[in-house]
Formats: C-alpha cells, sequence, structure tokens
C-alpha cells in the first residue's frame, strides 16, 4: 500500500503538522502564540531527520521487508520537510525576537548556537535534495549529504539545551531509536565477525 502511495499525498501528510502549528498562531489572541509555536516546529524538523536518516539502517536490519524499503525510496521527502519544518521554527523563533538586537544578544548562547549551526548545514543539503542536483554532483553527492550527521548531532544539543537542558530527556528519548539504529550500522560493518571465506 506504502508502494502505491502518491509523492503529492506524501506530501500533505507531511505538512499536517505545519497546518496544525500555523492555525494555532493565526488564530490565538495569546501574545505569546509565536514562541509556543517554537518547541513543536522544531521538534518537528527534528524528527522528520530522523526518520530520513533511520531509513538505511533499517533497511539493513530489516532487509526485503516493504517499508524500510519504501522508507529508504522516500526518504528525501522526509528530509525536505525537515529543513521546511526547521526554517518555520527559525521564522518564529525571529519573529518571537522583536529585533535584531535580541537576536544578535543570544546568537552566542549554546542552545542558539547550536540551532544556527545546524540550520546553516541545513542549506546546502536542502539545496541538493532534488535529482538535478545527484546527476550534477555525481559521487560527490553523498560526501555532503554525510554532514547531516553533524546536524544531527548539533540539533540534538540545540534541544536538550534549551531552557537550561530541561530538554535533555524529550532529546534523548526521540534521537535513542536513530541512535541505536547507527549502533547497529557500525556494528555490522565493523565489528561483527566476518564469514570465512571458502577456498
Amino acid at each position: 500500500m506504502l508502494s502505491r502511495l502518491s509523492p503529492y499525498w506524501l506530501w500533505l501528510l507531511l505538512a499536517i503538522p505545519a497546518f496544525g502549528i500555523l492555525s494555532d498562531v493565526l488564530t490565538s489572541t495569546d501574545p505569546k502564540a509565536l514562541k509556543h509555536a517554537l518547541h513543536p516546529s522544531g521538534e518537528f524538523a527534528a524528527r522528520f531527520m530522523i526518520i530520513s536518516m533511520m531509513a538505511t539502517p533499517l533497511a539493513m536490519l530489516f532487509k526485503g521487508r516493504s517499508f524500510p524499503i519504501w522508507l529508504k525510496k522516500n526518504r528525501r521527502y522526509f528530509g525536505v520537510a525537515a529543513f521546511a519544518y526547521s526554517a518555520l521554527h527559525l521564522g518564529f523563533y525571529l519573529v518571537s525576537r522583536g529585533s535584531l538586537e535580541k537576536i544578535l544578544g543570544q546568537a552566542t548562547d549554546f542552545d542558539i548556537l547550536t540551532g544556527w549551526l545546524a540550520f546553516l548545514i541545513f542549506l546546502p543539503l536542502a539545496a541538493t535534495s532534488f535529482d538535478a542536483a545527484v546527476r550534477a554532483l555525481g559521487p560527490r553527492w553523498k560526501s555532503v549529504q554525510r554532514w547531516v550527521y553533524a546536524a544531527a548531532v548539533l540539533t540534538l544539543l540545540h534541544w536538550a539545551a534549551k531552557d537550561g537542558w530541561e530538554g535533555l530527556p524529550p532529546a534523548l528519548v526521540n534521537f535513542a531509536p536513530l541512535a541505536l539504529l547507527e549502533g547497529y550500522r557500525i556494528w555490522y560493518w565493523y565489528i561483527r565477525p566476518k564469514p570465512a571465506r571458502t577456498a
């Protein structure tokens, strides 16, 4: 069934959280509505990034299963969605601060700096996520996309450090499946005993 899901329907599904977040912001009379929208937009950005990164280790772990194959085929959609939600998150942050002075004053705070760095890494990843870029870059495309691991670490730190590290428990819960799968991937390729070759 997943294999027959149109990319347009997938885009719609990925956009549903954004519709809810934007609806809350646009209809709320709470002056802090933008600030309240920061967390869900950032969390969905992180979750979609995590899902896209889980595709390859899931396909290794569950060889031949339809869902990992579908996810691996469509992971770029989740990656682009992660960038879109991170841009929405950044937009909410900039508007909620209200002035360039406040934005610059917080730029070197650890939780804010890690967010900026993660977003800067997202920019080339999103720009090279299309078929034309894949063809143009050739083998270099994978090297560019590997920067997602740095973005993931920075995103984890950005989430964990919010509100005086109160974000650490939910950040660890969300990143734990990815960490376990990447641990399996490392074990599979570098640690597990290799089968003996027959003469």
